[in-house]
């Protein structure tokens, strides 16, 4: 709410203006009123009035002055001058002071509340912008890109952050690489020997690193995230290149060398869209961890069974996970008897270097589900399941019967991948409607309501609506809070605090982007139907 004082030596009109108007119910505080230019400057430096309305005319200090001086003292008070006719003169004097509006005497209540309201809205302009301001100042281009692929930024503030950073962000397709050192002082002391030009994953890491002309960002001390974008698919795959010969790299080193690779390298989804940024990011994370954890499968199968480890090491997963994509029941038996054949000669109880094969085997079958069949839910828990398997395993029979149920179980992922979700996003849609007026709702509240993991529902959310749950939270906040604006006559601030929002100067910056319209021009207009009528670059 606005604060209002009134500078003026007529003591008929300052009662006047005082008790004509129902200032709270207008918006406004009446904080308080002084006779002379002199008198209000001690009360202004006490209470800070944010709109000042004074007088011309008046002894010790004439309105001229007193603007004047609180023009050059607080140049955040808007000033309105009270004028005659004979005065008119002055008025524009003020004007090109920095006095915003000025209004002839007599002047009635209702004149004057249409000119209050005027200067509030300008107010609440320039706070929104200097507040965007403040904001763009803390946005830096690694924040930006950690909080939009974390899920933590709107398509809409991604592009209006961009733009105003100058930085590139808008384009047909998006893929988000990821990698983790597991010794970043080891990547540090190769590049001070200047190994640049030396094979392997740390030197390939290096150099992508070095890169400017790519988009990236530092999620921690160990791991680099990049997000490449291109017009075309063709020029995707080009910049994706250098990222899956990396990835080639650090998966040939960890079945052939000692000590195990100390990269490990996750690549995401193709998304065409902005929003899918998000979901990519989440697609490498994943691939990312199934990378690593094979990575340490085969550092202990090293160490445990080096002198049988070279036998078996290259068993090939390629041949077996292309099976299990296009293989059928009749030909699983035949098949599994031809793959497990070369291991007929391992001593299951007395070396447990089968155990690491397979295992290695396993970890590359739960990976490629996980990249097939983003619905696998919880896939650790089976992985236990089947690790557990392993270890029982004591006959070469035994090994053929745990390869078929392998087979089986990413077979029955691939007949569930219909709309399994539905009924939980529907479950998360109803209660982000619910409760979208708590300012503090969050993905980790929605998801304890559906009782999955926040990760998980964050990435089945952009995939079953094409939303993140950020964008669908945003949307149903705007909506409601257009209904408002048309069938309420509940000030801006109030719907905003209704809608979710406690800060009114953000909200009424986000209605504006979402729908191409002040709040105040949306009241006026009519039309319920504009949300998301913003530019073309707005979406």
């Amino acid at each position: 709410m606005k604060k209002v004082m009134l500078v003026d030596d007529e003591i008929l009109i300052r009662e006047t203006m005082r008790d004509s108007i129902d200032w709270e119910k207008e918006g406004f505080v009446y904080c308080d009123e002084a006779p002379d230019g002199e008198v209000a400057l001690t009360l202004i430096e006490q209470l800070r009035p944010d709109i000042l309305i004074t007088d011309i005319k008046m002894p010790f200090m004439n309105g001229l002055e007193l603007s004047a001086i609180v023009c050059q003292r607080y140049p955040e008070i808007k000033i309105v001058i009270l004028s005659g006719y004979e005065d008119f003169e002055f008025a524009r004097s003020a004007l090109r002071m920095g006095v915003v509006d000025y209004c002839l005497k007599p002047i009635s209540a209702s004149e004057l509340l249409r000119l209050l309201h005027r200067v509030s809205e300008s107010i609440d302009k320039e706070r929104g912008e200097k507040a965007n301001a403040m904001r763009l100042q803390e946005v830096t281009q690694e924040k930006l890109l950690n909080d939009l692929c974390s899920g933590f930024m709107t398509t809409t503030d991604a592009v209006h952050l961009s733009s105003a950073l100058s930085l590139s962000l808008l384009a047909r397709f998006y893929i988000v690489a990821m990698a983790h050192v597991r010794d970043a002082e080891l990547v540090m002391a190769d590049a001070a020997d200047d190994a640049s030009d030396a094979a392997g994953p740390v030197p390939a890491l290096r150099k992508l690193t070095a890169r400017t002309d790519v988009l990236q960002f530092k999620r921690s001390r160990s791991e680099t995230v990049w997000l490449l974008k291109a017009s075309t698919l063709e020029e995707l795959h080009r910049e994706l290149l250098p990222f899956k010969e990396l990835q080639s790299l650090a998966a040939d080193t960890d079945r052939l060398s000692e000590p195990a690779c100390p990269v490990s390298v996750g690549i995401g989804s193709m998304q065409d869209r902005l929003q899918g940024v998000h979901l990519s990011f989440l697609d490498a994370a994943q691939d990312m961890h199934w990378r690593r954890l094979s990575g340490q499968n085969r550092l202990t199968m090293r160490q445990q069974s080096a002198e049988v480890m070279e036998q078996f090491v290259l068993l090939d997963r390629k041949k077996f996970v292309d099976f299990m994509k296009i293989g059928s029941p009749p030909m699983l038996s035949p098949f599994v008897n031809e793959y497990a054949a070369d291991l007929k000669h391992i001593e299951w109880t007395s070396t447990p270097v089968g155990y690491y094969i397979i295992n290695d085997l396993t970890l590359e079958v739960f990976r490629s589900a996980k990249d097939m069949y983003r619905h696998v839910e919880d896939p650790e828990r089976y992985l236990r399941q089947f690790q557990m398997r392993i270890g029982q395993i004591r006959s070469h029979g035994e090994l053929k019967d745990y390869l078929i149920k392998l087979i089986e179980q990413f077979w029955n992922w691939r007949s569930r991948s219909n709309d399994k979700y539905g009924p939980i996003i529907r479950k998360a849609k109803d209660y982000i409607q619910a409760h979208f007026g708590n300012d503090a709702l969050s993905l980790q509240e929605v998801a304890d309501h559906v009782n999955m993991n926040a990760s998980h529902l964050s990435k089945v959310f952009s995939q079953e609506t094409g939303q993140t749950f950020i964008e669908f939270l945003t949307q149903t906040r705007i909506q409601f809070a257009m209904e408002l604006l048309k069938n309420s006559a509940a000030k801006t601030y109030e719907i905003a605090f209704q809608a979710g929002y406690s800060d009114p100067h953000y909200f009424s910056n986000l209605f504006k982007r979402m729908t191409g319209m002040t709040t105040k021009e949306f009241r006026k207009s009519g039309s319920a139907d504009c949300i998301g009528a913003g530019s073309e670059e707005d979406r």
